[in-house]
């Protein structure tokens, strides 16, 4: 089964995206905050699929994103951007950074899978 990390520091959002990655046959790891994330990568693990949320105290989520697409080795691990800013800026700033999705909280699982699908297959063309 394929592992699918979330980090949101919304224990009760990672807890319900957890679920339905569960329900989508993946393995949810869930993070509260980028920088436990960031030191698993650099000690070698790597999830198949990173669900990041933008609005995050200390390090956001974009921060991250920037982290990951700079250095070569996650260039192509797919991210899907979380957060309730639903600001047409926000998103086209995500995705000018390169994440692969963007999903606004409440997500459902569709809305979910579809994204994922999209992330997935948009790294297989690349």
């Amino acid at each position: 089964m394929k592992e699918v990390w979330i980090v949101d520091d919304d224990e009760e959002m990672g807890h319900a995206i957890g679920l339905m990655l569960q329900l989508l046959d993946y393995v949810p790891k869930k993070f509260l905050n980028p920088r436990p994330a960031a030191q698993a990568l650099l000690a070698g693990k790597r999830p198949e699929l990173l669900i990041l949320d933008i609005n995050m105290p200390e390090v956001t989520g974009l921060d991250m994103l920037e982290f990951l697409r700079r250095r070569k080795e996650w260039k192509d691990l797919p991210v899907i951007m979380l957060s309730s800013e639903a600001a047409d800026v926000m998103v086209e700033k995500a995705l000018r950074m390169g994440a692969d999705g963007y999903v606004m909280k409440p997500v459902t699982i569709d809305e979910l899978e579809k994204a994922m699908a999209q992330a997935f297959y948009k790294h297989l063309s690349k």
